[in-house]
């Protein structure tokens, strides 16, 4: 099936592909997507996908033209949900200069690195703007979702951009946690990240909203490994016994429905900020999506009504900026197990498909600096704000 949105002289196209053949489903998006001078593709993917067999029928397709992308958790197409899909968006020139940064390794990237290719690709970006940059622009960051280094770019990230917002997703693979990957220049890359800086004379507004309710119910965490994310201890005790205790549930009925109905969150500063788990070890320890480290206290949350949120959302962003042409939204693969165990697909798709979102089931989201697990972050991009 393939599908798309906005008339052939609209600066964002968006498009998606059922098709489970790579080579056919690649020749689709491009059939919707080439439509004038364009300065960016950007694209979301299943792991169904053969990704060598994909990424050279994109290199076919798209030939020189800058194309992006990750591998996902899911997708969010012009009709909505979806899986084992691929969908798209292409940026025009003449509304959008959009210049790119890849950053290799993030295991070993410094800052000295980020700098150097932040202020390179900010200095080409002014060369061809086509609106103020500071005050018209923002930076979306696609990241390995494995990598275990979301933290430390996005504080060099945010160093470096300044007074421009920062937003992303951490790229998935349908929850196997094997390998999550992103694209860049003809080629699906581990242990890497993109940064797409995008200037435009469209009025946007950069957001991020959970749905979650913090309690009093608290666990500490005694023994963690914070390079690797990993809790073995919770109030001294085997980290996923203490959860599964916490829970009145026993360690086997732990998996990822339960984690997103049963969201832990650490305060920082005024607000609570969830800390999803991501698996069971063998060695009861917990692995976790985001930052922890000895001694943080986790909170219990509850999470309260997804769709009157993400319905809220929307109402908000519409008086802000107008209907959006075009949603760029990472959705946390724990908000998507959730409105899958309450039956609400049908709901939120229709809510994304109605106000334009193109997007991903993520391993985490960016925003403001931040490293995010169970929201939905992104951008709502709107019509000409220049006159």
């Amino acid at each position: 099936m393939l599908a798309s949105h906005l008339n052939r002289a609209s600066p964002v196209h968006t498009a998606v592909s059922n098709n489970p053949d790579p080579v056919v489903a690649a020749a689709e998006l491009y059939q919707d997507l080439n439509h004038g001078e364009l300065s960016l593709v950007m694209f979301f993917c299943s792991t169904d996908y053969d990704l060598e067999t994909l990424s050279s029928a994109l290199r076919d397709q798209f030939g020189d033209l800058p194309v992006v992308g990750c591998t996902t958790a899911g997708e969010i197409t012009p009709l909505g949900y979806a899986r084992g899909s691929i969908t798209g968006i292409s940026f025009s020139a003449h509304e959008f200069a959009i210049e790119l940064a890849l950053f290799r390794s993030l295991t070993d990237v410094t800052f000295t690195e980020v700098q150097t290719l932040s202020h390179a690709m900010l200095d080409r970006c002014q060369k061809k703007q086509v609106a103020p940059i500071r005050a018209h622009s923002f930076a979306l960051a696609l990241l390995d979702g494995l990598s275990v280094r979301e933290e430390q770019l996005l504080n060099m990230l945010s160093a470096n951009l300044g007074s421009i917002p920062l937003l992303g997703g951490s790229a998935g693979d349908d929850l196997s946690f094997k390998d999550t990957h992103v694209y860049f220049n003809g080629e699906f890359l581990s242990d890497a990240a993109i940064l797409v800086l995008v200037n435009t004379c469209c009025d946007f507004e950069v957001f991020s909203i959970d749905h979650l309710v913090d309690t009093d119910e608290k666990l500490v965490v005694t023994e963690a490994d914070c390079d690797e994310r990993r809790v073995y201890e919770l109030n001294a005790t085997p980290a996923a016994q203490e959860y599964a205790d916490f829970l009145d549930l026993n360690v086997s009925q732990l998996n990822p429905t339960v984690f997103a109905l049963n969201p832990l969150s650490v305060r920082i500063g005024e607000r609570f900020y969830p800390r999803a788990i991501q698996k069971v070890n063998d060695d009861l320890s917990l692995s976790f999506y985001c930052a922890v480290e000895n001694g943080i206290v986790l909170t219990r949350s509850q999470p309260t009504a997804i769709i009157e949120r993400l319905e809220q959302l929307f109402e908000d962003l519409s008086r802000k900026i107008g209907p959006p042409q075009l949603v760029i939204g990472c959705d946390c693969v724990f908000r998507r197990l959730e409105i899958e165990h309450r039956d609400l697909v049908a709901d939120a798709s229709a809510i994304f498909e109605r106000n334009r979102v193109i997007g991903f089931s993520s391993y985490g989201e960016q925003f403001d600096g931040l490293h995010l697990n169970q929201s939905f972050t992104g951008v709502a991009i709107g019509r000409s704000g220049l006159g």
